[in-house]
């Protein structure tokens, strides 16, 4: 039964989520496309732009911990669907921004918005799939971030190429009003078609039901960490912490690449079409690898190395990048730095996740990713800074390299120390 079971959640849920998830991204990392032509119109430096980008993640910060205490309280179906509706209205409200302040303002409110989604996600898969199959399933939703690169970067050039100046909006005005569209029809979907508990899943039979139910409170008492950990002790527990400062050095890396791609690419001498294509070929190969890699992790049932080494290569790839005089090459070292970057992070989440249950992983988990999304503060701000000062990308792209690396060392060290805990095989 247990094949039958996972197939059939699995196909229920995740290419939903991916969807949902596909939808978060383009509105998040959107700001890199509209900042060809929208820092010029509003006249944005490019350490004003990399603020902006980055501000994001101080309102993200700030809500995620008691966004996610809430989810766990009210239900993911309610809280998802809420977190959707209200981001899809306050992106959308960035086409109407006249400076640096109002663009900070919007950005910090749209990190408010989206507060407690990813690691609600996150959170919520644990309800549905054991330990053993997580590092492939949230592989599989986290797929939606590299894929909504893959579509959304030739589709973000075209939209700002084919609306620019259309009812007396710039290109870039439109980009933020059709991608949040999808986000808010989505809203409405979530609260029809997800499910809060497997216990509560009509689309199961009884027997389907009692089976899930069972086999995921047996992964629940399986955890390496047997003792158990209450939400204010998961909040200040030394492996939170290190496992939170690993991923604010991967979150660097990601925001780094993300909302600073497109403008490193129209450097090379691109037309905004050509940036757009261009952009998604990083993306195009992470795909394919993290997906590979977190299967591998799930069969070996090992996670440091599976989370350390991808850290380690995308960081030496990050410092390549800026000192290679070729574009072609410059773009092979740029995407194994996203392939190291979309490799490490699914496999990343399976360790809290087998640290933590109940309020403690709401709490925990969240806590987690509001640690490692200022990483996704740090990351824009010190591009456009470094960028501001000396003129080139090559000495940003190198302290990037450096976060990564650092976070891929500290992995090692936590598992060396015991600090990270191992997937455990299903009885």
């Amino acid at each position: 039964m247990s094949e039958i079971v996972s197939r059939k959640v699995l196909r229920r849920l995740v290419p939903f989520l991916m969807l949902c998830y596909f939808a978060a991204f383009l509105d998040r990392v959107n700001v890199g496309f509209a900042a060809l032509t929208m820092n010029r119109d509003l006249g944005l430096s490019a350490a004003v732009y990399g603020f902006g980008a980055g501000i994001f993640f101080l309102g993200y910060f700030l809500f995620e911990v008691p966004s996610n205490i809430i989810l766990e309280k009210v239900g993911a179906r309610r809280w998802i669907a809420r977190i959707m509706i209200t981001w899809s209205i306050v992106s959308a409200s960035t086409a109407f921004v006249v400076g640096e302040y109002s663009f900070y303002l919007v950005r910090f409110l749209l990190g408010i918005a989206e507060a407690g989604f990813f690691p609600g996600i996150i959170l919520y898969l644990t309800y549905w799939f054991p330990s053993e199959q997580r590092a492939k399933v949230v592989g599989a939703f986290m797929a939606a971030i590299p894929i909504s690169s893959v579509i959304g970067s030739p589709l973000s050039a075209w939209i700002m190429a084919a609306t620019d100046g259309a009812h007396g909006l710039a290109g870039w005005q439109w980009l933020y009003l059709i991608e949040a569209a999808p986000s808010f029809l989505l809203g409405f979907a979530v609260l029809a078609y997800l499910t809060d508990r497997p216990a509560l899943a009509t689309w199961l039979t009884p027997q389907e039901r009692d089976w899930l139910v069972a086999r995921i409170e047996q992964d629940r008492r399986e955890r390496v960490v047997v003792q158990k950990i209450g939400l204010r002790q998961a909040l200040m527990h030394p492996r939170v912490l290190g496992l939170a400062l690993v991923y604010f050095g991967v979150s660097t890396g990601l925001y780094g690449i993300g909302l600073w791609l497109p403008q490193i690419v129209k450097g090379f001498g691109l037309s905004t079409i050509e940036t757009g294509f261009v952009t998604a070929i990083p993306y195009i190969v992470s795909v394919v690898g993290m997906i590979a890699w977190t299967r591998h992790s799930d069969r070996t049932m090992e996670r440091t190395w599976h989370t350390a080494l991808p850290a380690l290569v995308g960081g030496l790839a990050f410092a390549a990048a800026g000192y290679i005089p070729s574009p072609t090459l410059a773009m092979v070292a740029l995407s194994v730095a996203a392939l190291g970057v979309f490799a490490c992070m699914p496999t990343f989440w399976t360790l809290p996740t087998a640290l933590l249950t109940g309020s403690a992983a709401a709490g925990g988990i969240a806590l987690i990713n509001a640690i490692g999304g200022l990483g996704g503060f740090v990351g824009p701000y010190l591009i456009g800074w470094i960028k501001d000062a000396t003129g080139q990308f090559s000495l940003a792209l190198l302290a990037i390299a450096g976060f990564m690396v650092a976070a891929g060392l500290l992995a090692l060290v936590l598992g060396r120390s015991g600090t990270v805990p191992e997937a455990v095989p299903a009885e």
